[in-house]
């Protein structure tokens, strides 16, 4: 549990690691926030290492077994109705206690966080049910793609505009640290339903469906509700060490209460399936109650965290870095900070080694660390782009989409699944944490609708990551084609044979004459020398005759290695009978 443990920390420490290099150097250059603020920052990311570091542990502990066992379990049960129900249910109680999603809600004024959390986990549930279905039917995860984006894309000219990018966020942040593992080992266990070689082929492919439903769900929802108002954060005052202990104590409780209402619908179902189904042995139960306690002080460490001094700050980093410098420098900062957060994702490390082992080092893990880091890097530049000339992030979501679907129909099944899934890869944590408050700061300070303007980085950030990992794909679909088409021929100087079929019938005639006249006057060692010859012959002609009855009779060169024995037996002596003594 230890080395485990020390691994989970070294993870953590270099996803956040880079964003206190990257938020110092704007803070001593060309974004200088005032010093407490500074500290209540480097206080808040150490908890926030500590939090991703007891929380990842958790997950590994508990969290993915619950999710494979619940998931053989409802697959042994062979009740298509119980299974469709009970998935529908894992995939709103899982999605209810995502972080990323509570602190995206936490950051909507004028449509309560509780309306956003339902919906967005009613089309999470929806998701699972549809990854089920596909893996059980084997239907194309292309298809099932290509109409849900369609129905997004249609559902986007009806909703409100200041509804669009809070809909189209909302996917992105949804596949987060709790959602993405799980529903992974569900889909495993479900996958095990037909039990052949695509079983792991198919747990690949659900996160992406879990991204597009939620999005479709909350752009109907912005048929009915409407955000009001300015950014939901607060930036604390703080003047001493003492204040960020008291700020920390009065928010502690508060998450201490909202993370077990989030954890308790799970843990629930978890229960009942070991009552009525499971069994599990007590020694099983204890390791998942010790991974359920991590997974929870994780949860309060993180939330608490980010909400009291990693959020403020990146929303202070953009508003001052607009404040005090050329909005277009805003652009060079987000290229910066996209090419380095994604490259610090653990989870993107699992991705590099994922595709390289299906490619068969074809697509080595740093040409793809590489297209990754550039993929967010534009895709996070085009955010701030956004912030700055106000364009609809219908002019970016829509083309980008059309070339990832457009792809499918060149880009093998597994490539597809991969490539779809990464975007939840690569919005981890730090997306909805520190780059969204660092777009709605700068959005802030232009002046600009951070509903319309600065909602949707995150979405961004998934969408590049997709077109990335398919033209990897294309490129090795184009490298295997090009290497089935070119045959080695071995450059080996052979001997050639010329075999009369016309008298080896009368020549074995003779033979076989021959020795019946010396067997009947008593000459057997003539007669064994004879019999070798006889055999070498036979050797032949039965190659021979094999061959004469597939080239209907006709004479034909046969490429024959003499050196070989193991070709054709031509000098060798019969072998030995050791027990006779003879041949």
């Amino acid at each position: 549990m230890l080395k485990l443990l020390s691994e989970k920390l070294k993870e953590s420490s270099f996803s956040v690691i880079p964003i206190i290099i990257l938020v110092l150097l704007l803070n001593y250059t060309i974004a200088p926030m005032p010093l407490w603020s500074t500290i209540l920052f480097l206080v808040s990311a150490f908890l926030m290492i500590l939090g991703i570091t007891f929380f990842n542990l958790g997950v590994d502990v508990s969290l993915i077994p619950i999710g494979e066992k619940i998931g053989s379990s409802l697959v042994k049960s062979r009740n298509l109705l119980l299974i469709v129900f009970l998935t529908f249910v894992i995939g709103v109680f899982i999605t209810v206690a995502e972080p990323d999603l509570i602190v995206l809600a936490g950051q909507i004024n004028g449509v309560p966080d509780s309306i956003i959390i339902v919906v967005v986990s009613l089309g999470v549930g929806l998701a699972v049910i549809a990854a089920f279905l596909r893996i059980l039917f084997q239907l194309p995860l292309s298809y099932i793609l290509i109409v849900c984006y369609l129905l997004a894309f249609i559902l986007s000219g009806f909703t409100g505009k200041e509804f669009l990018s809070i809909a189209w966020e909302s996917g992105a942040v949804t596949t987060g640290p709790i959602m993405v593992p799980f529903v992974m080992a569900l889909g495993l266990g479900l996958a095990s339903v037909r039990g052949d070689k695509t079983t792991e082929e198919d747990s690949f492919g659900l996160i992406s469906l879990c991204l597009i439903f939620p999005i479709i769900a909350v752009l109907i929802l912005g048929r009915f509700f409407t955000p009001s108002g300015g950014s939901a954060l607060v930036i604390p005052e703080i003047e001493s060490m003492s204040d960020i202990a008291l700020l920390y104590g009065s928010n502690f409780p508060e998450y201490f209460k909202q993370v077990a209402i989030a954890l308790f619908p799970m843990l629930f179902l978890f229960a009942i399936f070991q009552i009525f189904r499971l069994h599990l042995r007590t020694k099983t139960i204890l390791k998942i109650g010790v991974g359920t306690i991590y997974t929870y002080l994780g949860l309060v460490l993180f939330l608490t965290s980010v909400n009291v001094g990693f959020m403020p700050a990146g929303y202070q980093i953009g508003n001052i870095l607009v404040e005090n410098n050329s909005a277009w420098v805003l652009i060079v900062v987000g290229l910066a900070i996209g090419y380095f957060v994604v490259a610090a994702e653990p989870a993107v490390f699992i991705l590099k080694r994922q595709v390289e082992e299906v490619t068969a080092g074809a697509i080595s893990a740093k040409a793809i660390s590489t297209g990754l880091s550039i993929g967010v890097a534009v895709s996070v530049g085009l955010a701030m782009l956004r912030i700055v000339t106000g364009l609809s992030i219908l002019y970016f979501v829509i083309p980008g989409y059309v070339v990832a679907l457009a792809l499918t129909f060149f880009v093998s099944p597994l490539f597809i699944s991969i490539a779809f899934d990464s975007g939840a890869v690569a919005s981890g944590p730090l997306a909805a944490t520190f780059m969204l408050p660092f777009a709605i700061g700068a959005c802030e300070a232009v002046g600009g609708n951070i509903y319309t303007d600065a909602f949707g980085i995150v979405a961004f950030v998934a969408m590049t990551p997709v077109i990335t990992l398919q033209l990897f794909g294309l490129t090795y679909a184009m490298k295997s084609k090009k290497a089935a088409k070119e045959v080695v021929i071995p450059d080996v100087a052979d001997t050639i044979i010329e075999l009369d079929y016309s008298s080896s019938d009368q020549e074995d005639q003779g033979s076989a004459d021959v020795l019946d006249e010396k067997s009947s006057k008593g000459d057997t060692n003539n007669v064994l020398g004879d019999t070798s010859d006889l055999i070498q012959k036979d050797t032949v002609k039965s190659a021979s005759t094999m061959n004469k009855k597939e080239n209907n009779g006709k004479k034909f060169k046969e490429t024959v290695d003499i050196e070989d024995p193991m070709v054709y037996n031509i000098k060798q002596k019969p072998p030995i009978n050791e027990e006779t003594g003879g041949y």
